[in-house]
């Protein structure tokens, strides 16, 4: 025989929503939650009981009940709520603090940071390129092989590839090999006269020494203007090495064949009683100049790539290629 009446479900629901109304936490809601109507729950129990009434009772009593359930629940709800903002209301209260108020002691940094030479450098060349006007520009390090080779005058079966031999991706990509992709970019988007430098880090898969990495940085430079000869690349040079290094500094160019400069040269700078090879330079090549967009009888332009690796081994006198990007600390807390 059913254990289901009527009183029996209004004592148990006068119950539940005094003992809802009573909680003073979440956790304790939530026991009580359970406790009504949790698998074993004493409302659970009731609704199991259905199934031993008669049809016609068995309605009646499932939609009291049904009834009875959506009124707990709502009150269940209503209580989280009010819970919820009154635990907000007591945080804000209790660990409230003003943050304009001045600290009560200096904070000591036991190891403060440094920027790396690499961006210092970086950064001076940046401000020395904008006081002659050039724009400071950037691209992808994940390149495609047309900006890569193709549009800097290396086709498919140039000698040139060799030595520039990198990292593919399966999907025929490359990391770049020189900052010179950011000739033809930059002639696609910006139409000359133009001045940009851009600075990065390239990618070649060669034999790691003093002096050479698979990663290193570059800066690549390009103008274009009517009437560009080599004496604008000398001045430009020149005047970039003497703001670097705080005097006039000795250089030489050496002929020297690079597919996206006609002519062609080496700029090579005197370092601890040696010539250092510092950057490839030269007047762009009219076929650059064409896969840009732009005519090459009406406009010229000079180009170079300044190893700015090798620019900051000469500035703070790094014997060691290696050092750079080895992530020794003791190394590092020189430039600190």
């Amino acid at each position: 025989m059913s254990v289901i009446s009527t009183q029996l479900v209004d004592d148990l629901k006068g119950t539940a929503l005094a003992s809802i109304a009573g909680a003073t936490s979440l956790e304790e809601l939530d026991a009580k939650r359970v406790e009504l109507l949790g698998k074993k729950g004493r409302f659970t129990s009731l609704l199991k009981e259905l199934g031993s009434l008669e049809p016609e009772s068995r309605k009646s009593f499932g939609a009291l009940l049904n009834s009875v359930k959506s009124e707990i629940e709502g009150s269940l709800d209503a209580r989280k709520s009010a819970l919820g903002s009154e635990s907000i209301q007591r945080r804000l209260e209790t660990e409230w603090i003003d943050v304009t108020l001045p600290v009560q002691a200096p904070v000591v940094i036991a190891s403060p940071g440094a920027l790396h030479p690499l961006l210092t450098v970086q950064r001076d060349l940046e401000q020395i390129f904008h006081g002659l006007g050039f724009t400071v520009v950037d691209g992808p390090e994940m390149e495609r092989e047309y900006y890569n080779f193709e549009a800097l005058n290396i086709p498919n079966t140039h000698p040139a590839r060799d030595m520039q031999d990198t990292f593919w991706t399966k999907d025929g990509n490359l990391l770049r090999t020189h900052t010179s992709t950011m000739q033809v970019r930059s002639l696609e988007r910006m139409k000359p006269p133009l001045k940009i430098v851009a600075p990065g880090r390239v990618f070649r898969y060669e034999r790691v020494d003093a002096t050479h990495g698979h990663t290193f940085y570059q800066m690549e430079g390009m103008m274009v203007d009517r009437h560009v000869s080599v004496g604008h690349l000398i001045y430009f040079m020149k005047t970039l090495l003497r703001e670097i290094f705080g005097s006039e500094q000795k250089i030489r160019l050496r002929p020297g064949y690079f597919p996206f400069v006609e002519p062609g040269f080496e700029l090579d700078i005197w370092f601890q009683g040696r010539w250092l090879e510092l950057l490839p330079c030269g007047l762009v090549h009219p076929k650059v100049l064409e896969f840009g967009g732009i005519d090459p009888a009406e406009w010229q332009g000079f180009a170079f790539g300044l190893g700015l690796s090798r620019l900051v081994m000469s500035r703070y006198q790094i014997h060691d290629i290696r050092h750079m990007d080895g992530g020794d600390l003791r190394f590092l807390r020189q430039f600190s």
